[in-house]
């Protein structure tokens, strides 16, 4: 999938107006004033955020990024020059650090005691590593053999976290086996479930995960990105509903305000470059689609998205501020710096 060619024929038409495809990051000059997305979400463009030197401060894949407690944007890359970097909200470099995560895909804030922790998946080294925010390692949680799922290390590809208000720790398998491994604050495994298959408690591509506070009792929103689907589970596994988006091949789901916010790496049929944000309202509805096509439901079923504006390659993640801008990082896209949106 990650490697097909761009095939795909994409729609032009953009709630600001017919968009040539060709002007893909190639125009910046013309982005300065233009305005994506629809409804209540729509943002003006910053393609020169977090530029930095790349002799310096090289990135291979932006996988990921978290807002600190401190309101710094921190980013997780691949490249272990620097696997972490850090900035403030106007793009300028504070700290990088990291040289040990060649496999660098996860990364999610945890807030204990006051004090901010990473949790960064690694594909390579098969383990999630819990760090300070400035980098020491304080807990290494290796591949779930107990579980008597997994016979190997190399079958244990984990691509993401979310952490339960207890301290208890969720890691998405995402391209490994597709199970969802349950931890302990102390990295005990209490439970397992999920797995690669088509069925409603399966997954293909358990990419992402995070837990939705958003009603009075927490559940598990967690990625089925080649089935196109978000898929809820209660805090012990147990499947509850899937929320199908047509078209879209998801990252993980990242909450603020009601919303739910999802870098949509391909869309259609999945070809290359085709990347844009899905954001869905508190009923969890599409509203809008900042680089897709404006959200359309016809008997109550979301009509196919696409990508209709070239601003983006390959979405991985969406960082959300107070101010509700967004900081995009993106997979594949040239060794390229996140852009920002505003909102507007």
């Amino acid at each position: 999938m990650n490697r097909r060619k761009f095939i795909h024929n994409i729609s032009t038409t953009a709630t600001a107006g017919l968009i040539c495809p060709s002007l893909f990051l190639k125009n910046k000059p013309y982005y300065k004033d233009l305005i994506i997305g629809h409804n209540s979400h729509q943002y003006k463009i910053d393609l020169n955020w977090g530029t930095l030197d790349k002799q310096k401060y090289p990135v291979k894949d932006c996988h990921e990024m978290i807002q600190d407690s401190k309101g710094r944007i921190v980013l997780l890359t691949n490249h272990i020059k620097n696997n972490i970097l850090i900035y403030n909200k106007r793009g300028i470099l504070i700290n990088a650090w990291g040289n040990d995560f060649p496999g660098a895909h996860g990364l999610t804030l945890s807030v204990e005691d006051g004090k901010d922790y990473l949790f960064i998946t690694d594909t390579e080294r098969h383990e999630v590593i819990k760090t300070t925010i400035d980098g020491k390692v304080v807990m290494q949680i290796p591949f779930p053999q107990e579980s008597e799922k997994y016979s190997l290390a190399n079958q244990y590809l984990p691509t993401e976290t979310a952490i339960a208000a207890n301290g208890d720790i969720y890691v998405a398998d995402g391209y490994g086996l597709q199970y969802i491994i349950h931890y302990n604050h102390k990295g005990e495994l209490q439970n397992i479930f999920g797995g690669k298959g088509k069925g409603n408690s399966n997954f293909d591509n358990a990419h992402g995960i995070c837990i939705d506070n958003r009603k009075q009792e927490a559940t598990l929103l967690v990625t089925a990105r080649i089935q196109n689907k978000l898929k809820r589970f209660s805090m012990q596994g147990k499947y509850i509903e899937s929320i199908a988006l047509p078209g879209a091949f998801i990252c993980r789901p990242v909450i603020k305000n009601k919303h739910v916010y999802l870098a949509t790496i391909w869309s259609a049929e999945g070809s290359a470059n085709t990347g844009f944000i899905s954001i869905l309202n508190e009923e969890n509805k599409l509203t809008s689609a900042p680089g897709g096509s404006k959200p359309i439901y016809a008997d109550n079923q979301l009509v196919k998205m696409h990508q209709t504006i070239k601003v983006f390659q390959h979405p991985h993640d969406v960082c959300i501020d107070e101010d509700e801008n967004l900081y995009i990082a993106q997979w594949n896209a040239g060794q390229t710096y996140p852009i920002k949106l505003y909102r507007v």
